[in-house]
């Protein structure tokens, strides 16, 4: 008997004698730029980030809830195993969700060693719907804590006061939003004062040698004047006092500009990620974006 593993990280075993043709895969090769990282650190990680006010465990599956404020926090993150057949593993996820009057989403990725192409294939054949597609990025911290000068007009603080919340792009921010937004390791909210609201706002969780960036928010009569590099490079050089030393984000497809301020800071794809929903479930969630 052969032993194969599968693109997906599966190992299967092959009698010799049903093998028509085969090669040995090389290992991926190196990235060129970028800390090194597995798939399952980095989702456990920004997972700590964002994390919900009420989870629940199925197997090796982790159920989160929040109100349905973020499908991140109103999703399954499926790392490893959930103990029962898949059939039946779903059958939960949608009554648990369901009993709190949420829809069913599961969260998977692809496109990296360890990633779930294989469960994403088996969603879409039992008719979940991939609703939101974004991506993982990654990259060194200390260039970005280089980009912006001190003192750089940036207000660093533990907590999101009303002046942040004031340029926070979700209006009507509620206590349990107020929760997922203080979660995580260590947490700093960045602001640049306005005149009636702040000019640009940025959130940075520090978890051990990884800082993640979110919530990078410029007043719109405000962009292209280096805003959004300072406020990053101001938490960029809190999280490096800490002892991090490697930084992601996520951003969407769509958001060009984003996705070209990140790749001259020096970030890249690690990997994207999706949130399946179930078929039952309404389009209408209420959720927001990823």
């Amino acid at each position: 008997m052969l032993r194969i593993t599968r693109k997906n990280g599966e190992g299967v075993r092959v009698a010799e004698s049903a093998l028509v043709a085969g090669k040995v895969v090389p290992s991926a090769p190196a990235r060129r730029r970028g800390p090194a990282a597995s798939y399952e650190e980095l989702a456990r990680v920004s997972a700590r980030a964002w994390r919900p006010v009420e989870s629940e465990r199925l197997g090796e599956w982790e159920l989160r809830a929040a109100r349905g404020f973020t499908r991140r926090a109103n999703s399954v993150l499926p790392l490893g195993d959930p103990g029962v057949p898949l059939d039946e593993a779903l059958t939960a996820v949608r009554r648990w969700y369901a009993a709190r009057g949420l829809p069913a989403y599961v969260q998977t990725a692809t496109g990296a060693p360890g990633a779930q192409e294989l469960l994403c294939a088996e969603l879409e054949r039992r008719g979940w719907v991939r609703e939101v597609t974004a991506e993982l990025w990654t990259g060194p911290l200390a260039p970005v804590a280089d980009l912006g000068a001190e003192p750089s007009g940036v207000v660093l603080s533990r907590h999101a006061d009303d002046a942040w919340l004031a340029r926070y792009q979700r209006r009507g921010v509620s206590e349990v939003a107020l929760r997922v937004l203080g979660s995580g390791p260590s947490v700093w909210f960045a602001t640049v004062p306005g005149e009636e609201a702040p000019a640009a706002i940025g959130r940075c969780v520090v978890d051990g040698r990884w800082a993640g960036f979110a919530a990078v928010e410029v007043d719109p009569a405000r962009r292209r004047r280096g805003l959004a590099t300072a406020v990053m490079a101001a938490l960029a050089r809190r999280a490096l006092d800490e002892g991090a030393s490697a930084a992601w984000l996520q951003v969407e497809d769509d958001n060009a500009g984003a996705r070209a301020l990140y790749e001259r800071m020096g970030f890249a794809v690690h990997h994207a990620y999706h949130h399946y929903r179930a078929p039952e479930s309404s389009a209408d969630t209420g959720a927001g974006s990823p």
